[in-house]
């Protein structure tokens, strides 16, 4: 009983350490520099829901800029949707990598013009300052990469269930790692960097064998005594799927996240706290239970709306334990395995986080 009533303390209090850091997110501000010359770079495939929102966001913004966006095959049918805008410049990428979105990034950083690089994925939907607030900190000669927190909407339940747990839990868990000084990973919602970091750290070539591109390209660049910052824009993102898709997301990323950051990973369930409430509840510990339960909703509300500004964060606010439960079935899904399904296909994964080379069918049998 006194170690039950220990985790879930300790899951209390991260909670009100969380409600500390979306307060404190508020006092970081950058200036911003709207006439920096900036290469956006965009690896895209298939035309997802929402994906045509997300380049038009990124078409008409202001300042000198290119728009480089990367297809395997000119006959993928998002060619047409980006040739609808005249900014943007579709590039048919050659490169061969074990994680093709690097090798498509590899082919866009050997095209673009520009000192400053800006990566984002293809369904990231972009306001009109996007550029000045990413590119703001790079003027500090300290900060080597600035990276974006996303909000998700969805077009089913199970895509907006999904999107409550992004501003729910992973939001805060992003603004608490800040704040104890991790600061080594990115987020492929927005990841500026100069071209000349880059290359010092091999190009993207150095992260084509991962599968957590963009949290090794973070960690690459921190590697040189960089600075990987938050910027205080929060871009958003376009959801879609049923629960199986739901389940296969959330597995793939706590897989990668338990291959990239072992010891991170195994913490999460100190976070757990509706779970820990559950059970101090069934130990007949209320008052405990009622305690850190409340933390958790006070938690959500101060992450999902005052930060993140999410809708759903209210209108689903009764979803928030029920997610939370999920989080933790898909923690223990993830504990176990070394493969995951991304874009309909399985991918192995070594104990580093690399994806593994499929078998040869020459030596099948």
């Amino acid at each position: 009983m006194t170690f039950l009533i220990a985790i879930a303390a300790i899951s209390g209090a991260y909670q009100i350490f969380a409600i500390f850091a979306c307060v404190l997110r508020s006092r970081q501000k950058f200036e911003g520099r709207p006439n920096l010359p900036v290469s956006i770079l965009k690896p895209i495939r298939g035309v997802d829901s929402g994906f045509r929102e997300a380049i038009a966001s990124h078409a008409n913004l202001p300042g000198e800029y290119e728009l480089l966006c990367g297809v395997r095959s000119l006959d993928d049918p998002a060619v047409a949707v980006v040739r609808e805008f005249p900014r943007a410049r579709v590039i048919e990428c050659r490169t061969k990598k074990p994680n093709g979105k690097a090798g498509v990034l590899i082919d866009l950083a050997a095209q673009a013009r520009y000192s400053i690089l800006v990566i984002n994925d293809a369904d990231i939907r972009v306001p009109f300052d996007y550029l000045a607030q990413v590119t703001a900190p790079l003027q500090d000669p300290s900060i080597g990469l600035v990276t974006c927190l996303y909000r998700a909407c969805g077009d089913t339940f199970a895509a907006r269930f999904e999107g409550l747990g992004i501003s729910t839990d992973f939001a805060p868990s992003t603004l608490v790692a800040r704040m104890a000084g991790v600061d080594e990973f990115a987020l492929g919602s927005t990841m500026a960097i100069r071209r000349a970091d880059l290359d010092r750290i091999g190009g993207f070539a150095a992260v084509a064998d991962y599968l957590a591109d963009d949290y090794q390209l973070g960690h690459r660049i921190h590697s040189l005594g960089l600075k990987c910052v938050l910027s205080d824009l929060i871009v958003d993102t376009h959801l879609s799927g049923g629960w199986r898709d739901v389940w296969r997301h959330q597995v793939r990323w706590a897989r990668t996240i338990r291959v990239s950051k072992f010891a991170g990973f195994l913490g999460l369930p100190l976070t757990f706290a509706t779970l820990w409430a559950i059970l101090c509840a069934a130990a007949g510990e209320w008052r405990i239970a009622a305690a850190v339960l409340g933390a958790r909703m006070l938690m959500a509300i101060e992450s999902g709306w005052f930060v993140m500004q999410s809708r759903d964060a209210l209108k689903l606010w009764w979803a928030v334990p029920l997610r939370d439960l999920f989080a933790a079935a898909v923690w223990a899904a993830a504990l176990f395995g070394n493969s995951v399904i991304w874009r309909g296909e399985r991918i192995r994964l070594d104990r580093k986080g690399r994806i593994a080379a499929p078998p040869d069918p020459k030596c099948a049998g």
